[in-house]
C-alpha cells in the first residue's frame, strides 16, 4: 500500500479512536528533542499535524507554549478536548500549507510527529523556516513498523495475505532491521537549503496487542481506511483466525521512530 498524499484526509475518520489505538512515543524521544534543540519551557512551539494531540500532550505537560495546526476538523476537536486544561496551547483547524500566524509571530521550534510526509514537499521546508525565530529548529519523526531480529513471525504470515489481496507494497521481505534502515530526512533537511541537520536519534519499542486492539490500530492507517471493504473484511478475518490459535491470542508489534532535528540557516 504505497503512501499517497491524497490519503492524508482519511485520518479524520479515525479521530474517535486514534489516540487510544496509536502507541505513545517513548519518553526518551522527548528528552532527545530537548537535548538536540536546547529548548526550555516556556518556549513557543508549532506542531504540524497534531492529530488528536498524541505528541502535543507530553510537551504541554512539560510547560511549553504550543500552537498546533491540524488539517482534520474531527481530529482538531479531539485535540482541543484533550488539551483543554492547558491555557498556553491552541489548536487551529487548517492545512499547514495555507495557515498563516499573526503578523510578527515566530516560534522557537516547528515539529511534526508522524505527519511531515503528508505535507507538500514544495512548501514545507521554506514555510517552516519562515516561521522560526533566528536559531530556531525543525524536528520531525515518524512511528514506523519495525522488524528487529526475532520479530513476531505473525507478520510473515499476514504479509502473504496482504499480497494475496493485492495490498502488498512490493518490497523485499523481510524489511531490514531498524538500525539498518536508511532514513532520508536529514538529507532532505540539507537539500532544502533552509536547514542544517544537527542530529538524529533512533528509538525502538514494542507493544502487545489482542486481535481487537491490533485491528483498532490498523483502522487508524490511511491504507486500511481506504481499503476496499471486502479486502479489509478478509484481512481482518485472517488476523483474528491466526491470533485465536495462539495461547494468549496476542501479537507483538515493534515500532521505531527516527527523530531528526535541523537548525534554521
Amino acid at each position: 500500500m504505497p503512501d499517497d498524499r491524497s490519503l492524508r484526509t482519511t485520518f479524520d475518520k479515525a479521530a474517535a479512536h486514534y489516540q487510544a489505538a496509536r502507541p505513545d512515543y517513548p519518553a526518551g524521544l522527548y528528552s532527545d528533542l530537548v537535548a538536540l534543540t536546547g529548548i526550555e519551557p516556556p518556549a513557543h512551539l508549532l506542531e504540524v499535524g497534531c492529530g488528536p494531540g498524541k505528541a502535543t500532550l507530553p510537551l504541554a505537560r512539560m510547560g511549553f507554549r504550543i500552537t498546533a495546526v491540524e488539517l482534520g476538523a474531527a481530529l482538531a476537536t479531539e485535540a482541543r478536548r484533550r488539551l483543554a486544561g492547558f491555557a498556553d496551547v491552541s489548536v487551529i483547524t487548517a492545512p499547514f500549507e495555507r495557515w498563516e500566524p499573526p503578523s510578527g509571530v515566530h516560534v522557537d521550534l516547528v515539529y511534526a510527529a508522524t505527519a511531515w510526509k503528508w505535507v507538500d514537499p514544495d512548501v514545507k521546508y521554506a514555510k517552516a523556516a519562515s516561521l522560526l525565530a533566528p536559531g530556531g529548529h525543525l524536528a520531525v519523526w515518524n512511528a514506523e513498523h519495525a522488524f528487529p531480529t526475532g520479530f513476531d513471525p505473525f507478520f510473515a504470515e499476514i504479509q502473504r495475505v496482504y499480497d494475496e489481496i493485492g495490498e502488498g507494497d512490493g518490497a523485499s521481505w523481510p524489511p531490514p532491521p531498524p538500525e539498518a534502515r536508511r532514513d532520508p530526512t536529514a538529507a532532505e533537511f540539507e537539500a532544502s537549503g533552509h536547514f542544517t541537520a544537527v542530529g538524529t536519534r533512533l528509538h525502538v519499542w514494542a507493544r502487545r496487542y489482542t486481535a481487537d486492539e491490533y485491528i483498532a490500530l490498523l483502522d487508524t492507517f490511511s491504507g486500511h481506511i481506504a481499503m476496499e471493504p471486502a479486502k479489509r473484511r478478509h484481512l481482518y478475518g485472517e488476523i483474528r483466525r491466526r491470533l485465536a490459535a495462539r495461547p494468549d491470542g496476542r501479537v507483538t508489534r515493534h515500532w521505531s521512530a527516527v527523530l531528526t532535528v535541523g537548525r534554521r540557516r
